[in-house]
């Protein structure tokens, strides 16, 4: 059965799936890419911080912050998804983000990215689904691509791509 749109019109099932994904997203860089998690999930951006590094935890975990109180875990994007590692800058920063685990609940993660770029609106006419690479890539952490003015934007499902982690949920 199709998804109707307010006013009414049947909507393809692909087209529905990213129309559930517009809305307000924060744009961030990796490397020359540009990247986006949905509003929803930050709570907060902050510069890099003295980060406690935890042993036996995969080399992306770069440890953990303390962060008025509470110890949060702290992933680098770069190294999550096998790009080279680079020194921090004044740019580089923290996104302190919700993710959903999945014994049930949420908790508070920071993810290193290069730099922020933008709080933009993305309309479901802008999104498209991800490719499928097959059983190449594990293509869950993207959820779709925003094509806007030109460029494309890739759209993180943080959920399944931290979430999912028993190793980093249990830092």
């Amino acid at each position: 059965m199709n998804a109707v749109t307010s006013d009414g019109r049947a909507v393809e099932p692909a087209a529905a799936t990213t129309q559930a994904f517009a809305g307000k997203y924060l744009t961030f860089v990796l490397d020359a890419e540009e990247y986006a998690v949905s509003v929803l999930k930050v709570r907060e951006i902050i510069k890099v911080m003295d980060i406690t590094t935890v042993p036996q935890l995969p080399s992306y975990v770069k440890g953990v912050i303390n962060l008025r109180g509470k110890v949060i875990p702290v992933v680098d994007l770069r190294l999550k998804f096998g790009m080279a590692a680079k020194d921090y800058s004044e740019r580089t920063c923290i996104i302190v983000v919700d993710v959903a685990v999945k014994s049930g609940g949420a908790v508070l993660m920071g993810v290193v990215v290069d730099s922020v770029s933008d709080v933009m609106n993305i309309s479901a006419d802008e999104l498209a689904e991800p490719p499928d690479f097959g059983e190449v890539a594990d293509g869950n952490c993207v959820q779709a691509l925003a094509k806007i003015k030109g460029t494309v934007k890739i759209l993180l499902n943080l959920d399944s791509m931290l979430g999912a982690d028993e190793e980093l949920v249990r830092v």
